[in-house]
């Protein structure tokens, strides 16, 4: 029997790496992607207990059902200009390794799923920005989603807020 081109995408020896989904965000005008296991749930943003001598992007902390969580405002950090709180305003909660994280976003768009060849490099700078943390940028249709590699980016020296152990 002939083998169609049908049968041989159901190859296993040849498949192609998996899909892989992110949770997009938005921050100012442009459209982020963290990965979805990261993510533990999303929250509306609520008052913090402030933390004195903490950073400017480090809002505070909730308690979150007996767990302390940092919250770290991303658009301070980003210096994407003077962050407002409003009905839009959501709280990501990140499960990393041991930690848990809440990290402010102006929204949250949906979850997307790419595919290996979706996400291309992130353009590689002499110094001019940090792109370490960047996992590559994704097309999708019209629009551009920067893709975050979370760990890297909360165990950065600019965040400093994972031990660059567990990452």
């Amino acid at each position: 029997m002939q083998q169609t081109d049908m049968d041989r995408d159901d190859d296993d020896s040849n498949s192609p790496p998996a899909d892989k989904e992110f949770l997009s965000f938005k921050l100012g005008k442009e459209e982020y992607g963290a990965d979805i296991q990261m993510v533990q749930e999303l929250r509306g943003y609520q008052a913090v207990t402030h933390i004195a001598n903490s950073p400017d992007f480090v809002k505070g902390v909730i308690n979150l059902r007996g767990v302390i969580v940092p919250i770290i405002d991303m658009r301070i950090k980003f210096n994407l200009g003077d962050p407002t709180y409003d009905q839009f305003t959501v709280v990501i909660v990140l499960n990393i390794d041991k930690y848990v994280i809440g990290m402010v976003v102006d929204s949250v768009s949906d979850v997307i799923t790419l595919k290996s060849e979706q996400i291309k490099p992130a353009p590689q700078t002499a110094g001019a920005m940090a792109t370490d943390y960047l996992i590559g940028l994704a097309t999708l249709d019209e629009r551009m989603v920067i893709l975050v590699d979370i760990h890297k980016l909360m165990s950065s020296a600019d965040f400093g807020l994972i031990d660059k152990a567990a990452a």
